[in-house]
């Protein structure tokens, strides 16, 4: 990866960039906008959202007053846990693609899986609301679809579906690998995207980190950005001020060491959300 605009290849074939933009925590209006017209005029050409996050409606104003063509941009968004199941899914769909102005979506997600801790038919939620997403991309309204947050025990029912998960977006940063899920989604050929990459801030003054970065001249943050890449994962990076936008796409002019990144995959587990897919109870 030598750009921002260099890709990962799904299953399907379907060319994804290889650093996302994400707005989770964006505030929807002025500062969505702001945010998303910034990072698309700073080279992003990923953008990432979700019903949930509220800010549909200011990405896609975003989106629209960047100026860039819609075939150039890749825009992912998530059907959230209220919204399970076939119908709502399809409604959930329609209603993200008006909030943001679109007519089709790059990639759809099922947010968070349904669990054993909240339903005792948690697997044929999971499956109901991936037929509904099946259909949309057999449509051609949605050109790749996947998951967010989900185990390996989550995505073995979906594997035996028609069109199975080509993506899989969790929460990865350094402290926090999810080591046996990224072995599931290698072996299954599902693309791993990273949902806060830098700990949503907590890796920023990591000690070890911090001792890592200085010979490379770089921020923490890129240092993250980087590591991520260089495990194969996609980033989602995060934020609204301009000169973090840009300094988070400079992650290009310099390689990590073997020795380095054997240094940071080792961490022990810290920075964490601490939401767990089976202990949630949104």
């Amino acid at each position: 990866m030598k750009t921002l605009q260099d890709s990962f290849i799904l299953k399907n074939g379907v060319k994804i960039p290889c650093v996302g933009f994400g707005t989770w925590q964006t505030p929807d209006g002025e500062t969505a906008v702001m945010a998303v017209s910034e990072a698309i005029k700073t080279g992003y050409r990923h953008i990432d959202t979700a019903a949930c996050y509220g800010n549909e409606v200011g990405v896609g104003q975003g989106i629209k007053a960047s100026g860039i063509e819609r075939e150039k941009l890749f825009v992912t968004s998530k059907v959230w846990n209220t919204e399970r199941g076939y119908e709502k899914t399809i409604a959930a769909f329609e209603k993200t693609l008006s909030d943001l102005g679109l007519d089709y979506l790059d990639l759809y997600l099922i947010h968070w899986p349904a669990s054993s801790s909240q339903y005792d038919n948690w697997e044929e939620i999971n499956v109901e609301t991936w037929r509904a997403m099946t259909e949309l991309y057999k449509a051609g309204r949605i050109k790749a679809i996947g998951v967010s947050n989900f185990l390996p025990h989550h995505l073995e029912a979906l594997m035996k579906t028609e069109v199975p998960p080509m993506v899989n977006q969790i929460e990865f940063h350094p402290g926090q690998m999810q080591t046996e899920t990224i072995q599931y989604c290698r072996e299954n050929d599902i693309l791993v995207e990273a949902w806060s990459p830098l700990g949503t801030g907590r890796m920023l003054n990591n000690e070890t980190l911090k001792s890592i970065v200085d010979k490379y001249e770089k921020s923490v943050a890129q240092l993250c950005i980087r590591w991520c890449l260089q495990n194969n994962i996609l980033p989602l990076p995060k934020s609204v001020t301009p000169a973090r936008i840009k300094e988070n796409t400079a992650v290009f002019d310099f390689a990590i060491t073997e020795k380095d990144m054997d240094t940071i995959n080792a961490m022990a587990y810290c920075g964490g959300s601490g939401l767990h897919p089976d202990q949630v109870d949104f």
